[in-house]
């Protein structure tokens, strides 16, 4: 039997004889399924066309995204803190070279995801490196392939390790969460947002979707949440979902910015 997955959004599915008739993940509509069809794969197909490609943003944080670009084109985050190695988000692929290469740097000593579309192969990632991966309890309903090792959690904010935050933004999905690492980008503080807070083309703003493909835009109140959940936080640089996504310096600002900015085009400037 094969863990089929989802060439539209990478999703895994438990191991079968034969693909899922539907992917639950394409047909929501923060989601979409191709004009061809739903197409599936196996890690064992994926790999010989591809190869997860890697790109260091500063020391202690790593960049994996799968080339040439598969599903929505994820980019995990490997943060190596003075505490262990966490893994931030999930892409589909993961081969021998990437589990040596992680191996080599000091493993995975925690593992966590930001929202259905990062979900992809978080089983077999879990199970390679032998860690937790934690999900948080809204989402629930989003996990494909159920595993043991899978943790929700609950409330507004969990130390994953000391220096090492999930908050949760909501938003794009109810659960969907952020990572902050307090001594990240050499002490400046790290938030990497995925797309609950989006990095947009520019690298000097964000901006904010329930459905980014489908152009379906959240309301004032949950922006402002996502901002308050953020305040008490301080970061100077930032990682979005791709490659490029990242605002080097002075995230912060931009982010504050970027939400007034965003309330005054829908005409809720002084929303609450």
């Amino acid at each position: 039997m094969h863990a089929f997955i989802c060439t539209a959004c990478g999703t895994q599915y438990p191991p079968s004889q034969t693909p899922p008739a539907q992917c639950p993940i394409c047909e929501d509509e923060r989601q979409y399924v191709p004009q061809t069809g739903q197409s599936w794969t196996t890690q064992e197909k994926l790999a010989l066309g591809h190869q997860n490609a890697w790109h260091e943003y500063e020391p202690g944080i790593l960049g994996i995204a799968t080339r040439p670009r598969f599903a929505i084109g994820q980019r995990a985050v490997l943060l190596l803190t003075d505490h262990g190695n966490v893994l931030w988000d999930c892409i589909s692929m993961l081969d021998a070279a990437t589990v040596t290469l992680i191996k080599a740097l000091g493993g995975i000593q925690a593992m966590a995801i930001s929202h259905p579309h990062f979900h992809t192969s978080m089983a077999d990632w879990s199970r390679a490196f032998d860690v937790p991966v934690h999900i948080h309890a809204d989402n629930r309903d989003w996990v494909m392939r159920s595993d043991a090792k899978i943790e929700l959690w609950e409330g507004e904010t969990l130390e994953l390790l000391p220096d090492v935050t999930l908050i949760r933004g909501g938003g794009h999905f109810p659960g969907s969460s952020m990572l902050h690492w307090s001594k990240g980008a050499g002490g400046r503080g790290l938030l990497c947002a995925s797309d609950t807070a989006f990095v947009v083309p520019d690298q000097k703003h964000v901006s904010f979707m329930w459905s980014y493909p489908n152009l379906l835009p959240l309301s004032a109140r949950e922006v402002k949440a996502i901002a308050d959940a953020l305040a008490p936080f301080e970061f100077d640089m930032m990682l979005g979902n791709f490659f490029e996504s990242v605002i080097r310096t002075g995230a912060k600002q931009a982010v504050e910015k970027s939400v007034a900015r965003y309330l005054s085009a829908i005409g809720a400037a002084d929303a609450h």
